[in-house]
């Protein structure tokens, strides 16, 4: 590589040109791909003022002239930290598709949710040729289609993985990226709530309020009352002109917003009610990998500020009304966000305050299925912590979670509490759902 190239100019600046010939020398023998265009290939706006890198963020800087640069020892350590991440191409762990491929307006100029970029990269629309150039866009640095594995399931589902080394360093630049942006917010001055990037353009204006259904505007909505109760979701939902019904209706949950959908228990398969399309994407668990979930910020309403009627919503499904719980991944959410919370490790908050702030980001996992409550295990993690990441906080049986999931519902929901158990199966429709085998060690369960 040209000396010339390497030296940094106009206190340790170099161009971004200049950064990516550097960048891609740096990392030519790692064993995480990288691309050739890193500064100057989608995803990087040089108007965000920064560009990530693994996972740490670097910078830009505006030099004299109106062209931009980056601080080359601020390069040369990401490369450092890039080179000595060691991959085994055998562990494999799959990133999607999960849903829908997001829209490309939802994820320009960000990392933030890594996983719908691949899904809509891989799945959207003129996929062939992405950034400047038809070059294609890279993730934090990375040339993640190089390491892309692709599998058909059922000779019809395609299903896309990646080695679970790569995994965890697109989290930490997530990660990282997510606190860059706030604490350049906090900078600012800017104390109002920001929009996610994955909520931009879902019929919300700027003030968070839901606008009027624009299909019968001037029609009041009326409020729900359990009409749709004990209905199978895969029954009803094919039945005609039910969208148009469910437009009618206010939101169950928030019972402001005019309903969008009908939200239903991916587990026993009822209708709960029909929501807008905010309280719909609040509920949805912030799924890491399909057995693997991250308590974000949004679970604060779900089991603390707005908890009772959260509940009272989970429990309009008969099954989780009957067995006093909820389904998996909340469940999940529930016992790493409440049951744990006393376990998880805290530190000074460095901002000035005397206080203290918990550490790291929590991430719950689970091995087994509520059907064989037996052999289901809940696994509570810190991720991102100064004191060792991945921490392992606790180990809860799906049981026990169970529990103590039905002792903390009587005391923060009575009312919903006194409706459940399986004592109270006046609500239950004639044909439910079978009783599974628990073949572990008790025989038949209630689960």
């Amino acid at each position: 590589m040209s000396e010339r190239v390497i030296r940094g100019r106009g206190g340790g600046l170099i161009a971004l040109g200049a950064a990516d010939v550097l960048w891609a020398g740096l990392t030519a023998g790692s064993a995480v791909p990288t691309p050739s265009a890193v500064f100057t290939c989608s995803p990087v706006d040089a108007r965000a003022g920064y560009v990530l890198l693994g996972q740490r963020v670097v910078a830009m800087v505006e030099a004299s002239g109106g062209s931009w640069g980056v601080v080359e020892f601020e390069v040369r350590r990401a490369a450092v930290e890039l080179s000595a991440v060691e991959v085994d191409h055998r562990d494999l762990v799959r990133v999607g598709p999960f849903g829908g491929a997001p829209k490309q307006g939802h994820l320009e100029g960000t990392l933030l949710r890594w996983r719908e970029r691949i899904a809509w990269e891989l799945g959207g629309p003129d996929r062939t040729a992405r950034g400047e150039g038809g070059r294609l866009s890279h993730l934090a640095g990375i040339d993640w289609r190089r390491i892309l594995v692709e599998r058909t399931r059922e000779r019809t589902v395609r299903t896309w993985w990646l080695p679970r080394a790569v995994v965890r360093l697109l989290d930490a630049a997530e990660h990282a990226e997510t606190q860059w942006l706030h604490a350049t917010r906090t900078r600012q001055g800017n104390i109002a709530p920001t929009e996610h990037p994955a909520h931009v353009g879902q019929g919300r204006p700027a003030d968070g309020r839901q606008t009027a259904s624009s299909d019968c505007p001037t029609v009041p909505l009326r409020p729900y009352n359990g009409e749709l109760q004990g209905h199978v979701y895969s029954v009803l939902s094919r039945k005609p002109g039910i969208s148009r019904k469910v437009a009618g209706w206010a939101c169950a949950v928030c019972r402001t917003a005019p309903a969008a959908v009908l939200d239903h228990c991916h587990e026993h398969g009822y209708v709960r009610a029909p929501v807008c399309q905010s309280c719909n994407t609040q509920e949805r668990p912030d799924h890491l990998y399909s057995n693997d979930i991250r308590v974000a910020g949004h679970y604060t309403r779900l089991f603390d500020s707005h908890a009772a009627d959260w509940l009272r919503h989970w429990h309009r499904c008969p099954g989780c009304r009957a067995r006093t719980t909820l389904p998996l991944p909340h469940l999940a959410a529930w016992t790493a966000y409440v049951a744990c919370r006393s376990q998880r490790p805290t530190h000074r908050d460095t901002r000035g305050s005397r206080g203290r702030k918990p550490c790291g980001a929590l991430r719950v996992s689970w091995r087994g299925s509520h059907n064989a409550p037996g052999r289901c295990l809940l696994t509570v993690a810190v991720d991102f912590c100064p004191s060792g990441e991945h921490r392992v906080l606790a180990q809860v049986p799906y049981r026990e979670a169970a529990k103590q999931f039905g002792i903390w519902l009587a005391e923060t929901a009575p009312a919903v509490a006194a409706a459940a158990g399986p004592d109270r199966l006046d609500g239950l429709p004639t044909r439910f759902r079978p009783v599974i085998a628990d073949t572990s060690s008790e025989g038949q369960a209630l689960f």
